[in-house]
């Protein structure tokens, strides 16, 4: 590794790095080793020059502080998925006879080149966009990094395997029936959806032009967000791009209403550890204070099964007619047996589809008055690569099932790492909201993410503290380490004063933790012993209304009060200490590192 390059390509540590002096120049140098040691000739279809990409990072190192500090994305490394059009190098689509260089960049690579990030190169994917799968492409399969055998998910499986490998710090894909969300749970990488029409596709080989998004694969939920900060907003060369609002991640409500399938929607096709990892997945998301509401998932169901089994992959045809019309022998032969015969489907058909999906879609929004947003796992079955070319079709379409409905109904997405599952491979889950929602949907995954503390992709690399965000204009920031968490039985405390959640973190390392005597019920007390003399203990920080703080803080019982809490990040804030007088008989817990996980030993 070269002097001063990260270990972890998040933009965190990258920005840490350059700020320390890193040189773009180096980077590069550093990722070309990288990509050596990987090793994975099907992961790239094309990839600018060794110098191309040498004169970009000295560009990026010319320039002064001034100048770097206007370039959100500063000497980023990223990937773009090769249906994604990058001026000077080939677009194919996973089809070398479809091969064209266009002159003009997509306007998504534009946005990202002009806030400083440097691309790496275009990766594989499903031919036309067409799979979840990961295993259509003449190209190879790009190899997943937990397991050659399992599959990388698809469409844009070398987006997302460039990214878990540590090769790159984020990467373009697209999602139309579920490629920006699938590859992410097979990879422990956040997948970020967003609503359709928030970013462009322009200069983006449709697969099915009304239905197409150009998605995120990132390390974090906040690095996902970085990049959609600057890839959304209006883009007139787009006809379908609409003046909407990203908005920004925020504080939530006390409650979160989670609508999740009930036992008859639930579908795993035979996969016994994806089915109880999702159950532990819910356990937890309860534990964390999310509320979840068991909803009729047939309509969402049912406008999944339209998306190929009804007239919309006809859209698919209409994306490369001339091409297939010219020679149909050019396409892989699972690409060619899906999209060929919508050569038959009628404009009847199509409008009696149309019909149905309306139906569909307002017997499903009676949900949105009863929940926030949806919970489902991201991927179904994680079927291995043996499994999916002995029967390509079925199995592909087991993994839509959660997935193809999302933007039918014009929703956003965003899919989240959770625990991995008993065999050793990743695990997921995926928000779904409103179109619009994208940032509290992000909200929502900030607080998974925080709970789950996953290393970042495959890298084994520790997953660094989320950014924290502001306290709502008006409200009081509390720091709480006992019964008042997120799913504990005092939480009702906070949330009945309308207080809302703000971020996890943990204390410096000097405090110790007691489960006080007495009771019940217990009481922790968290006691100031010297920095560096004790242990980071887990805190929860909530924002209060100045009157909700006053009758809250009123009404804390001794020997606990409220003190100054400093955290690891080095901020102070005010929450929950005990006295000391009080420690008499009670048992030091600092070990297990906070009160939920004591709770949990007992």
């Amino acid at each position: 590794m070269a002097a001063g390059v990260p270990a972890s390509l998040d933009l965190g540590s990258l920005a840490a790095a350059y700020a320390g002096g890193l040189d773009p120049r180096d980077l590069v140098a550093d990722l070309e080793a990288r990509i050596a040691r990987h090793d994975d000739p099907a992961l790239f279809i094309a990839r600018p020059s060794a110098e191309a990409i040498r004169d970009r990072a000295a560009a990026l190192a010319r320039l002064c502080p001034a100048e770097r500090a206007n370039l959100p994305l500063f000497g980023v490394p990223f990937v773009a998925k090769d249906n994604i059009d990058v001026a000077g190098l080939p677009t194919t689509a996973a089809c070398p006879d479809f091969a064209r260089v266009p002159a003009a960049s997509a306007t998504v690579v534009a946005r990202l080149e002009e806030a400083g990030a440097i691309l790496i190169g275009k990766a594989n994917l499903d031919q036309f966009a067409t799979g979840l799968v990961g295993v259509r492409s003449p190209y190879g399969v790009p190899r997943n990094p937990f397991d050659p055998a399992l599959i990388p998910g698809g469409s844009s499986s070398g987006s997302a395997t460039s990214v878990a490998a540590g090769l790159a710090s984020f990467s373009l894909g697209t999602d139309t029936a579920g490629s920006g969300r699938v590859p992410a749970g097979l990879n422990n990488l956040v997948g970020l959806k967003p609503t359709p029409g928030l970013v462009s596709t322009a200069g983006v080989l449709p697969a099915c032009r009304t239905l197409d998004c150009v998605s995120v694969f990132a390390l974090t939920i906040d690095d996902a967000w970085s990049v959609l900060e600057v890839l959304a907003g209006f883009d007139p060369a787009d006809p379908f791009s609409r003046p909407i609002s990203a908005g920004t991640p925020g504080p939530l409500p006390g409650v979160v209403r989670l609508g999740v399938p009930g036992a008859k929607d639930r579908h795993f096709f035979g996969d016994t550890a994806g089915e109880a990892a999702f159950a532990a997945a819910l356990d937890r998301l309860a534990g964390l204070g999310f509320s979840l509401v068991e909803v009729d998932f047939e309509p969402f169901l049912a406008a999944a099964r339209l998306l190929y089994e009804g007239p919309w992959v006809a859209e698919r045809y209409a994306a490369i007619a001339g091409f297939l019309e010219a020679g149909p022998e050019r396409l892989h032969p699972v690409t060619r047996a899906i999209i060929e015969p919508a050569r038959g489907r009628t404009a009847v058909e199509a409008f009696e589809a149309t019909y149905r999906l309306a139906a569909l879609k307002r017997a499903a929004e009676p949900v949105w008055g009863r929940v926030d947003a949806l919970v489902v796992p991201t991927v179904t079955r994680a079927w291995t690569v043996a499994e999916v070319l002995a029967d390509p079709v079925a199995t592909n379409s087991a993994l839509g099932t959660y997935t193809n409905f999302v933007n039918l109904f014009g929703l956003s997405a965003l899919a989240v790492p959770e625990r991995f599952r008993a065999d050793g491979r990743p695990s997921g889950v995926t928000l779904i909201g409103p179109g619009g929602e994208d940032a509290r949907l992000a909200s929502m995954a900030l607080r998974i993410e925080a709970d789950a503390a996953l290393p970042l992709g495959a890298t084994g690399l520790p997953r660094p503290c989320a950014r924290t965000r502001g306290v709502p204009p008006g409200m009081v920031p509390i720091a709480v380490v006992g019964a008042h968490l997120s799913g504990m039985p005092l939480n009702c405390d906070l949330v009945n004063r309308d207080a809302v959640f703000i971020r996890r973190s943990r204390t410096e390392n000097s405090y110790r933790f007691y489960a006080l005597a007495g009771g019940p019920p217990l009481r922790p007390g968290l006691v100031r012993v010297g920095e560096g003399a004790g242990y980071a203990i887990e805190v929860e920080i909530w924002a209060l209304p100045p009157e909700g703080f006053g009758t809250f803080v009123a009404g804390i019982p001794a020997p606990l009060g409220i003190g100054t809490v400093r955290l690891e990040d080095g901020s102070a804030i005010k929450g929950f200490m005990c006295e000391r007088a009080g420690l008499e008989g009670a048992r030091d817990i600092s070990e297990f590192g906070g009160w939920r996980a004591y709770m949990a030993s007992r």
